[in-house]
This record gives C-alpha cells, structure tokens and sequence, in this order.
C-alpha cells in the first residue's frame, strides 16, 4: 500500500517505525513511488573525505567546495567550446517566498539543501525528486535582520547540520531528516540569529551568528558533531581583561556587534581556520564606542581544536558605514607565498600572509572615497570628514559595500580572483540611539544622492600579484549572485534581472544565458552523476540545474 493511501491509524504507526509523526516534519517522500532509480542514501561523510573533497569533484561536500574558499569545480565537460548548449534538467520549487540562498550539498547523487524560513531538503540529484523534507517551527518573534534566509548545510558522517533562525544548532539524520540532536546557541530574542551554513572540521561543527544590527555580542562556537556538546566559543568582541577589551569605550563592548554569519574556511597543512565578522554595532555610529572596537570587520585565525586566537587582522578599523568584512577568506598558494585573498566591502582587495596575518597589499577594486592614505602596515585609514554627520556625508562605497556576502572564486587554473562588485554611493547621517534589546539598534540612516550616477554592477576578473581589474562583465544593475569557475574554463554567476549566465574565464566573454524568471540571491556549484556534469544555482523559488543534452 502507498504511504499516501494508508488509513491515518496505519500511516501513524508506520511513520512511527520510521521515528517519526504525521504532524511532524520531516515528511518522508519514497522515490519508490517514482519511476526511475533511486540513488543509495548511504551519505557517509568521513573527516577524511572533507580533507581530500578534490579527488571527488562530482560530489560537492561544503559550502564553498573545498576547505580553501575557492568555489572552483574541477569538472570540464562543459566547457568553453559547448557552454552554449546548456539546457536546463530539472528544477525544485521551495515554495517559499523571499530570497533563497543556499548553496547546495551533492554527495554519492544526493544533493541537500536549505529553503527560506529553515526549510531543508534531500533531492535525488538526477530528477529532483524529494527523498525528505523538514521544516523547523519557528517563534513568531524572531527578528532576522535581513531576510528569513538560510545559506545551506554541512554534512559529516550519516548527519547533516543546520543553523536556524531561532539561532539553534540541530543535526538531521541525512537519510531521514529526521532530528538527531538540537541545542540552543543563544537566546534569539536578543537578536541573534544563524543564517550561515556551518563548516565541519574533524568532528567539530563551527558556526557563527548573525545580528549585528541588534548589538548582539557576536561569537563562533564549536560543537561535538555526534552529541551536540559544546566545544568552544570565541567571542569576537572581547570582554574584560582578555586582550582588545581596551579598543572599546567603556562598557560598549557589550553589544559591540562582529557578529560572523558567513561560513570561514580552514587551513589543515597549519590546523587553521579562517573566519571573518562584521560591523561593530551601531553600525553607523560611532560616538559612544571610541577605539578600533576589534575583533570587528576582521579576519580572524583560529585554532579549530580549542577556539583560541592565533592571530588577526583589522580591515576596518573603527568602522562607521556598515562595511561588514563577511566575505570569504580564500586560501591560495603561489609558490611559497601562503595567502589568504578577499575582497572586502569596504572597496579594497586584501591580500594576506596566512602564516603570520601580515598584509601583503591593500588595492581598490571600486570606487573609494572613505580613505584616501594608509598606516604603517598599510591598511586604509578612515578619512576624517567621511563618517555620517546630522546632516548627511556622501560616501563611497554605499550602504552596501563594493561587494557583500555573495561568494567569490578563484581559478587556479587562470590564477583570478573573481567577484561580484557594485558601483553605489550613498549618503549617510547618524543620530543619537538608545540601547533596547532584541530592537534594530544602527544609530544611522543613508539614503542615495540625489546627483550621483545610476547603481551600477560587475562582475569583476582580479589579479592577485597586482591588484588590478583584468576583466568586468558589466550588469544591468548591482547583483547579489556569487560566482563559480569550473575547469571547462568558466564562470557562472546571475544577475538581479533573473539571467544565470556563462563567461569564458580568461577573457569574460559571455558564452551562454538562461533566464530564471526571478533575481538570483545564491553562489552556484557543480557536480556530476554517472560521468555527466552539472550546475545549479538558486533562483527565485526554485533550485535550477542545468547540463549538456
């Protein structure tokens, strides 16, 4: 008998079998009800299989692919000379509404994602049929800054990890989704939340939290992946006694914000993790909180094992404008250099020595007017004259940086950096805010200047060794989409106006086009099943894969 034709009292007690209700998600669909063959929902993920993800470039086992950052797939059967062929196999609609954001997992021809408001989900990655489906119930009163979004998975052993808006940590068996454990971070209604995917390394799960707009006090935590026990925190704004308390102004360290909502990465040759975090808090303004307010708009390098604090480096320093340093720390090595590449939205292009956190170079990849010199390590100084008054000061990059959470990819095979810039200045104010918790705490506004030219966006081909922009594929307008190079000798990413679009590396000529129907607000991956290659990107609300006929 079907499961969807079973008497309540036998479905009740069959789900029961399973561990699960029929009110409860996941609710468990059996491809066995579907024509065509299932793949096998072993899903076993060693630490192992992390470390060597390369040698398996059909499977997609992270975020960002690999533990470097790079977002580069190794698959080349779609390549420069068929691109133009591409047509789309299947999609899966999320309906949900919102932005949806995640990038998914592939592994052994299970693909697992994240939908808006903690939806998360199991596809067999040949057609797109569900295997499971879950669902978190949420509390009314969550208070996510920017959207009810969730950026994806992480997957170890026979569980898969997810962070939740309601700022928990749960592990979802991945051949079910059913709950193995679930433990709470923070209290939410502070304005906490998690919108990252987590980062596994060994047996730990390492995530951090969102809500700097609430002046949160933000941290990294690490939890055991089999019982859900916390490891460690690091809290990126120190508290007394504990080195950096003295760059903040009295007891503003309190809700000093450097929340880090976006997956890091790890380095396992020095058994280090890379992660980045955001504004102090208020945002906008910074009377109140005089100092550097570290570990603010930094990068951070960790040791995975305990949580302490090798070393940092300041993007920002003292930050008024919002520049969240949220981007994704890339590791690359060119010869004995060891670097970690990012470029920030406070408009420059870091390039970084991993080994001791020195800054190698500091260059401009959109138009600046914030900082005009540089201190003794070269970091950018602040201009005086640039931070929000009463009445307003116009500066560049805007509210929304140069670039903002949205991927990057390096390609070792060309040795660019490539990202999604935005050309947007804006004027911003600031005025005097009281403290409230779990309120929306910026002590700003900004709004467009009325004289300046048209938002403009790119994508942008830079050159580690020298800074400087190779390539620019212009847009119609600002995108929130990340980008993927592949060994075919591409690149992927989409646009506001709904196109997922291919260029030729080398050159950024454009090759190919689909348009999604709606804007693209993900980071695109690949993988492949049975020798045959795919890219998927979330558009809308629906996940899109696409490959050769």
């Amino acid at each position: 008998m079907k499961l969807r034709t079973m008497p309540w009292a036998v479905k009740s007690r069959f789900l029961a079998s399973l561990g699960m209700t029929s009110l409860q998600f996941p609710v468990m669909v059996f491809l066995a009800m579907a024509s065509g063959a299932a793949p096998s929902l072993r899903a076993q993920v060693t630490p192992q299989r992390l470390l060597d993800s390369g040698k398996e470039p059909q499977n997609w086992l992270m975020y960002s692919g690999d533990y470097a950052g790079r977002r580069f797939s190794a698959l080349d059967q779609i390549n420069t000379s068929n691109a133009g062929m591409l047509v789309p196999k299947w999609a899966y609609q999320t309906m949900a509404g919102g932005k949806f954001e995640t990038t998914a997992l592939v592994v052994d021809g299970i693909l697992y994602g994240t939908g808006q408001d903690n939806r998360a989900f199991a596809l067999d990655a040949r057609s797109g049929r569900p295997i499971w489906q879950y669902q978190r119930a949420l509390p009314v009163d969550i208070r996510p800054c920017c959207g009810r979004v969730n950026r994806g998975l992480a997957i170890l052993g026979d569980k898969v990890f997810l962070g939740t808006l309601d700022a928990h940590v749960i592990a979802l068996d991945a051949k079910t989704g059913s709950v193995v454990w679930d433990v709470t971070t923070v209290d939410y209604r502070k304005g906490y939340s998690i919108t990252l995917a987590p980062l596994m390394i060994k047996n730990l799960v390492i995530i951090g939290v969102s809500g700097g707009e609430y002046g949160i006090r933000g941290f990294i935590d690490a939890y055991d992946a089999a019982t859900g026990e916390r490891k460690w925190r690091f809290y990126t704004v120190p508290g007394p006694g504990e080195p950096g308390n003295e760059t903040w102004e009295g007891e503003s360290w309190k809700i000093g914000g450097a929340p880090a909502w976006i997956t890091g990465t790890y380095d396992p040759a020095t058994n280090t993790t890379f992660w980045t975090t955001g504004n102090p808090s208020p945002s906008n303004r910074g009377e109140g909180r005089a100092g550097d307010n570290l570990y603010s708009n930094s990068l951070l390098a960790l040791d995975p094992e305990t949580g302490r604090l090798k070393w940092y480096f300041q993007f920002s320093k003292h930050d008024d404008h919002d520049y969240d340093a949220t981007q994704v720390p890339v590791i690359v090595d060119q010869g004995e250099r060891h670097l970690i590449l990012q470029a920030n939205r406070n408009g420059f292009f870091y390039v970084i020595d991993r080994t001791s956190g020195k800054l190698v170079s500091a260059n401009p990849f959109a138009k600046v007017t914030w900082s005009d010199s540089k201190d003794a390590s070269g970091a950018p100084i602040a201009r005086k004259d640039a931070s929000p008054t009463l009445e307003g000061n116009r500066v560049c990059p805007g509210a929304a940086g140069a670039t903002n959470w949205m991927s990057p990819t390096y390609d070792p095979q060309t040795q660019l950096f490539y990202v999604t810039a935005r050309e947007q200045c804006d004027v911003f104010s600031t005025a005097p805010q009281a403290y409230e918790a779990g309120h929306a705490y910026y002590g700003s506004a900004y709004f467009p200047n009325d004289d300046a030219a048209p938002f403009t966006g790119a994508l942008r081909a830079l050159d580690p060794n020298s800074g400087k922009i190779k390539w620019e594929w212009k847009h119609p307008s600002p995108t929130w989409s990340g980008v993927l190079s592949t060994a075919g000798g591409l690149v992927f990413t989409g646009d506001a106006e709904g196109n997922f679009i291919a260029l030729e590396a080398a050159s950024g000529k454009a090759l190919w086009h689909f348009q999604c129907g709606a804007s693209v607000y993900s980071s695109p991956m690949s993988f492949a099943i049975d020798g045959k290659q795919y890219v998927a990107v979330a558009a809308g609300s629906a996940l899109f894969t696409f490959a050769l006929p």
